[in-house]
């Protein structure tokens, strides 16, 4: 997914507290935006949030504030600026990184936060369970070896005389490696006989 629309899909997803809202007050709400790098590195990915936003109705000058804090690439920067973040009671914050995530969760458990990815967000508490997540973080995850076997029953489901199954992956991503080594098991888990991989 090219990294454009991912943003315009975490913009979406940030924005869907705010149509009813922005329907019964002429009051602008104030989007949070916690990165871990500079302004001129997120330039891109800021310009595509505006995007998605626009296409949703709102837009700067009109209905919402964009509040954005830079890290700098100094991780350890992230608990203050995020501090900064809440202080503006925003309606969501949007967080580009498992530690920016982490440092807006450590200060407010009520305020929205949307991630644009993360480890296992188990494993680092950002979730009581994948199926039932709970708390104040949502977004998006793909980074781990048990979801192939979600996948591959959806293919399955989908295509139940499917032989053939192929993977797209990077050869130096440890993650694809991760996933790799977890098709089979997957498959075998499922019933399915063997397809060629």
């Amino acid at each position: 997914m090219k990294r454009r629309k991912f943003i315009k899909l975490v913009c979406a997803a940030a924005a869907w507290p705010l149509p009813v809202a922005a329907q019964q007050s002429s009051e602008r709400r104030v989007i949070g935006v916690l990165l871990p790098i500079s302004s001129t590195a997120a330039a891109r990915n800021l310009e595509a949030l505006r995007a998605g936003l626009r296409g949703l109705g709102y837009t700067e000058d009109r209905n919402i504030t964009l509040e954005a804090r830079y890290a700098d690439g100094a991780i350890e920067r992230l608990p203050g600026l995020a501090a900064e973040l809440v202080a503006l009671k925003p309606s969501v914050i949007v967080a580009g990184s498992p530690p920016a995530v982490l440092a807006v969760r450590n200060i407010t458990r009520t305020i929205p936060i949307v991630m644009n990815s993360s480890p296992d967000p188990v494993a680092i508490g950002l979730a009581s369970s994948i199926s039932r997540p709970g708390g104040n973080v949502t977004g998006f995850w793909w980074a781990d070896k048990t979801l192939v076997g979600k996948r591959f029953g959806l293919l399955k489901e989908l295509l139940p005389d499917a032989v053939r199954v192929a993977f797209l992956v990077h050869p130096d991503d440890p993650t694809d490696a991760e996933e790799i080594k977890e098709a089979p098991i997957a498959i075998q888990r499922s019933g399915s006989q063997r397809p060629y991989l």
